[in-house]
């Protein structure tokens, strides 16, 4: 025998069920159009981890009005994304920049390194170049 929430509780999970949504998109379209693996690996991490935000407020939201009691299982769900997430992106970049030191490549990357390279206009150099 289900109940019917009221409507606020309707409203508020179905926004942030559909902004969890919106964040995982997004981060699956930069995965997919960003140029290269340095700029690609931030986009999915950085829209997996809102949108496990997003999707476990609707889903403490929507379980803890119909149940009448605080639902909090929810988070643990999100605590584990939230520190896996970034602990795999430092090993994957360590690994990226481990092999492209092995082919002799650019490390770090050019666009990367633009912020800190002097530069022709004859400025002086940052203190990270001198």
């Amino acid at each position: 025998m289900s109940t019917a929430l009221p409507l606020w509780a309707e409203i508020l999970t179905a926004v942030f069920a559909v902004l969890g949504a919106a964040f995982a998109a997004v981060g699956s379209f930069g995965l997919v159009r960003l140029p290269t693996f340095f700029d690609r690996i931030h986009a999915p991490t950085l829209g997996a981890t809102a949108g496990v935000w997003c999707i476990t407020i609707a889903t403490i939201t929507y379980f803890s009005v119909q149940g009448y009691n605080l639902f909090l299982h929810a988070v643990l769900i999100t605590l584990f994304v939230a520190l896996t997430a970034p602990v795999t992106t430092i090993f994957l970049m360590r690994a990226t920049l481990f092999r492209e030191r092995q082919k002799g490549g650019a490390v770090p990357p050019a666009a990367l390194s633009t912020a800190s390279a002097p530069s022709d206009t004859g400025q002086p150099a940052g203190p990270r170049d001198r």
